[in-house]
């Protein structure tokens, strides 16, 4: 297997790897970064294949055995590309890294390239600012089956490294979309999606409401809560009940509790209750 050897941290390579952690660039270039062994095997299982990886076999928990990563990219097609530890180090975005980073192109999909079954199970995410929430809310998609997730009007993008690192590279095994709030509500009412909007200003509570037939949870940014569009868009307003002091569920938390009651409907043919 030919590859490349890269020992000092000066390298413009590893410079670019760097810029790539900036929106503009990613954006630019259609491409973002997977750090991680497991968040790289995810991508591999889920079909991505990988302009090129990175790895240090320093810093790597298994060599012997996270070898055969390193060989299924290059069998891909993949340049594989090696790094001494100083240089790893230098090109890594997260502390501790385990010796795999992976140039990959970006997901780039609207509503209009989204298929659906006709029973889907859709979680709909408004202006969710933190990558990291964003990230967790894919994980619970991938864990409970959804069908889709849309990011309406997202304040940011499916390639942020940090979303990626916190979804565990989900992004690329569940099927996601970016588009405006406008055109998302749009795209559920022309495929007759009802709309669940999770809000504090509702009686209705969540395990109150039928989930069994198609339907798009609706969570909104972590500060605001759903916009109005949303909320006037939305079939039904549900709210998750508190008896603590607090009076709000971090936003990824509450996408979790809403889906995996959808889930529970939908695994027992049971409705609310």
């Amino acid at each position: 297997m030919d590859e490349l050897l890269i020992t000092s941290p000066a390298n413009p390579r590893l410079k670019a790897l760097a810029g790539l952690r900036r929106r503009r660039v990613r954006e630019t270039e259609g491409r973002t970064l997977i750090e991680g062994f497991e968040e790289l095997e995810l991508a591999l299982t889920a079909g991505v294949v990988p302009r090129a990886v990175y790895y240090c076999p320093d810093l790597m928990a298994d060599p012997d055995g996270q070898v055969r990563v390193i060989q299924d990219v290059a069998r891909r097609g993949a340049e594989v590309i090696r790094l001494g530890r100083a240089a790893f180090e230098k090109a890594a975005y997260r502390q501790g890294p385990d010796g795999f980073l992976a140039v990959v192109d970006t997901v780039t999909r609207d509503c209009a390239d989204l298929m659906v079954p006709d029973n889907a199970l859709i979680l709909f995410c408004e202006a969710v600012e933190k990558p990291g929430n964003l990230g967790a809310m894919l994980r619970t998609a991938d864990a409970a089956g959804v069908d889709a997730v849309i990011a309406a009007d997202p304040v940011t993008d499916w390639g942020n490294p940090n979303l990626v690192r916190a979804s565990k590279g989900t992004v690329f095994s569940v099927p996601v979309v970016s588009d405006t709030t406008e055109r998302a509500l749009g795209w559920l009412a022309a495929h007759g999606i009802p709309l669940v909007a999770a809000t504090p200003d509702t009686e209705l509570e969540y395990t109150d409401l039928d989930y069994t037939g198609p339907v798009a949870i609706a969570v909104g940014a972590e500060k605001e809560g759903l916009s109005d569009r949303v909320l006037q868009a939305a079939t039904h307003r549900v709210r998750i009940p508190m008896v603590g002091r607090a009076n709000s569920l971090n936003v990824s938390t509450s996408a979790a509790v809403i889906t995996y009651e959808a889930v529970r409907q939908r695994r027992t043919g049971n409705g609310p209750g």
